[in-house]
């Protein structure tokens, strides 16, 4: 099934929905309290299908400690804004106020639907998640670049780089796309249409060396943006323009990648060693079997913003002064993880747990809780936690992202 999709084949909708009904009537009994003493009811009003989504924030864990922000946004809460090739709708620092250095788009491209010739400041970085796709792009020396992606496939291109996106044939196709700023708006692009509109056509017949009244006949941009078109045919005639390919392909085959593998997991790590393009975002695409974790770590070297594709997710994040909050995730919801905080992420469903982790980054970094403590001095580390000699002697030198090992 050429699918790598948040929503899933039918049966996984029907177990979904199954789900989603007995969370619902599990919150008519959850109540803000650990028991007695502590806390109380909730006479209401109440939302009893949010405060499934939620659990951990309606009776969070003993650990928790302190006002860390807000961790997380669903894309369901996200304003779509619907066009006649597809739609979008984003999460910035705007809906996400932590988020400062990433920004998130979801778009859907029907079959033909084109996302307009248009360039941005910020880098893009993408990975599809349904569909086919066709994405051309020029450099600044003129060398030009035109492929087919599919699921699983990532793209990027730097700050500035022209590019476009046309879904294919049989159903168009669906991704994420990561920006290397949290003040990134999808809604202010800059537009090829738009810079024809506010061109006077003197300018653009002196430009072109060609009769002004060739020009001025641009649509309105409104009616471009994402608009539907005509699906194009085979790859070939496309690349045939007469150019040279960009020396650094903009696409990479991220699931051609051999994942470091666990009993309880896998991870991809595509970073600029493996995908050379990209220079400004890292990336990891994590799976988590139930029963299972990633691992009590954090990143030397940026924020963290996730995006959740299949299963539910707990994520526990340790900040300093004792501060820690826990949150709950499920599929099309972000989360972010400040910089340097530790933190980890349990798959609490019954079903696997995909997710991606994305840096500003040219490079992946974590650092494991568990290999630092087993290559700390022994005697050092006991007179810090006075641990007992059977976890001692259980401590891991190798890291290991997804546990149990």
């Amino acid at each position: 099934m050429n699918s790598f999709h948040r929503r899933g084949v039918l049966s996984g909708l029907a177990v979904g929905a199954g789900g989603l009904l007995g969370g619902t009537a599990l919150a008519a009994d959850l109540e803000p309290s650990r028991g007695p003493g502590w806390g109380g009811t909730n006479p209401g009003p109440r939302n009893p299908a949010r405060e499934a989504e939620n659990p951990d924030m309606i009776n969070p864990p003993a650990t928790d400690h302190g006002t860390l922000p807000n961790l997380r946004f669903s894309f369901e809460d996200s304003h779509i804004r619907q066009e006649s090739g597809g739609w979008t709708r984003q999460i910035t620092e705007r809906e996400l106020g932590v988020s400062k250095s990433i920004a998130g788009v979801n778009m859907r491209l029907n079959a033909g639907g084109i996302r307009e010739l248009h360039w941005h400041k910020e880098a893009e970085w993408a990975f599809m998640l349904y569909g086919n796709a066709r994405i051309t792009a020029i450099d600044p020396q003129g060398r030009n670049f035109v492929d087919d992606v599919g699921v699983g496939d990532l793209w990027y291109f730097p700050s500035g780089i022209p590019h476009s996106i046309q879904g294919l044939g049989p159903d168009g196709c669906e991704f994420l796309l990561v920006f290397d700023s949290g003040g990134f708006d999808e809604d202010s692009t800059f537009l090829l249409s738009d810079w024809f509109k506010h061109t006077p056509t003197e300018v653009l017949a002196k430009n072109f060396g060609l009769p002004a009244s060739l020009f001025g006949h641009t649509p309105d941009p409104s009616s471009l943006y994402i608009f539907k078109a005509p699906v194009p045919g085979p790859l070939g005639p496309d690349r045939l323009l007469g150019a040279e390919p960009v020396p650094q392909s903009f696409k990479h085959r991220m699931l051609a990648q051999e994942p470091i593998r666990t009993k309880s997991g896998t991870v991809r790590i595509t970073d600029s060693s493996h995908f050379p393009a990209s220079k400004t975002i890292a990336a990891a695409l994590v799976e988590v079997e139930p029963g299972g974790m990633r691992e009590l770590h954090w990143h030397p070297n940026a924020d963290e913003w996730q995006y959740y594709i299949e299963g539910k997710a707990r994520m526990g994040v340790f900040a300093t002064s004792g501060q820690a909050r826990t949150f709950d995730y499920q599929p099309g919801d972000v989360g972010y993880v400040p910089f340097a905080m530790g933190h980890y992420i349990e798959n609490t469903g019954t079903t696997t747990l995909r997710f991606l982790e994305m840096f500003k980054s040219s490079y992946y970094a974590d650092l494991s809780l568990n290999q630092w403590l087993a290559l700390t001095p022994p005697d050092l580390l006991q007179a810090h936690l006075r641990l007992d000699p059977e976890v001692m002697g259980a401590l891991r030198k190798e890291k290991v992202p997804v546990v149990p090992a």
